[in-house]
């Protein structure tokens, strides 16, 4: 597939990007800024949180994870712009991954401010991050793992691998739930919520259709594609829900997207049919793995001879559970159309039609 480069609609933030350094505090135009918060020991090395300035204050979307040195960045980016931390009103948060929702419990207790999720996602916070729910969810991926065909050697450490970064998260309810279609209620603003499942089941985007902008959390990206899996907390068929709100958000009427990473850039519609063409190459690569195998094979097994960004040894384990569940997301979207068969059992196994 011919690589699609998007235009940055700030060279700058692209540059730092591309260099592997912070990108600066960035006024986007008026009564909008970018704060850069960093990742700890993370490829993405930080989330763009956006400072929408109102009439009493401002509200941000997304916040970073929970940790000093997130939370110093926010407050130094918030001064940058002529705020406070307790200036903050309400904190839009995406998605419920750490680097979005981490820091918001420690906003609203710094500030007052009120937390918005999608009932989707508000529905998992305490399983995914209550100490008195977490065995569950880490038993349930387990056996995820192991209807996978992954090794009984490495069970425990892929099920649990997430667990490093849990101390990351201040877990927070939502004070607001935001549906689909949603107005939200700033001052100055026309912001709209869109439902965008598929990297998370409750993931949102925004957009002004006024100013003509759209805030795609980890929907649409500069570069890279969202993991779109299938683990414990997602649907059925999330690669289904992905595509879906992908075609939605490509019919918008916006000059600029704004995502969570990376960097701003123009082509909305461009890089919609990039990333869609994208998964179109990945599916028929799975489809065929699976049909050359005479005798069936497992998700696991797929994932291990698929083509990746570097050589499977050399994936961390984290990173191999999230591949396992990618392929296996992708394997549900040929099932359901009807172009590979599931065989039942532990582990499942795999066949062309």
């Amino acid at each position: 597939m011919a690589k699609f480069v998007v235009t940055p609609s700030s060279p700058d933030q692209r540059d730092a990007w591309l260099g592997g350094t912070l990108p600066e505090v960035e006024r986007v135009r008026p009564g909008l800024w970018s704060v850069p918060v960093p990742i700890p020991i993370n490829p993405l090395r930080y989330v763009l949180v956006y400072v929408l300035e109102l009439t009493d204050g401002v509200a941000i979307i997304d916040a970073g994870w929970n940790t000093d040195e997130a939370y110093d960045a926010l407050v130094a980016g918030l001064r940058v712009a002529g705020y406070e931390i307790t200036d903050v009103k309400g904190v839009l948060v995406t998605h419920i991954h750490p680097d979005h929702y981490g820091l918001a419990g420690r906003i609203r207790e710094m500030s007052g401010a009120w937390i918005a999720l999608h009932p989707a996602d508000a529905r998992l916070v305490r399983e995914r991050y209550d100490d008195s729910a977490i065995d569950s969810l880490v038993q349930r991926e387990r056996a995820l793992l192991a209807r996978c065909g992954v090794p009984a050697l490495t069970l425990d450490e892929l099920a649990g691998a997430s667990m490093m970064i849990r101390h990351m998260v201040s877990m927070a309810r939502p004070d607001r739930l935001v549906e689909d279609g949603d107005r939200l209620d700033l001052p100055g603003w026309d912001l709209r919520a869109l439902w965008t499942p598929g990297h998370s089941p409750g993931h949102l985007c925004f957009v002004s259709p006024e100013r003509k902008l759209l805030f795609s959390g980890d929907h649409v990206l500069a570069k890279i594609t969202p993991i779109v899996a299938v683990h414990p907390q997602s649907g059925p068929n999330p690669l289904a829900d992905y595509l879906d709100s992908l075609a939605a958000v490509r019919k918008l009427d916006v000059t600029e997207v704004l995502p969570a990473h990376e960097y701003r850039f123009l082509e909305l519609a461009e890089r919609v049919d990039y990333v869609m063409a994208h998964h179109e190459e990945r599916l028929a690569e799975i489809e065929a793995v699976v049909t050359a195998a005479s005798g069936g094979l497992t998700c696991w097994d797929a994932a291990t001879v698929l083509t990746w960004s570097r050589p499977w040894e050399s994936i961390p384990p984290f990173m191999r559970r999230a591949a396992n569940n990618e392929t296996l997301a992708h394997l549900a979207w040929l099932e359901a159309r009807g172009r590979v068969r599931r065989q039942a059992g532990e582990p499942e196994r795999w066949f062309g039609v």
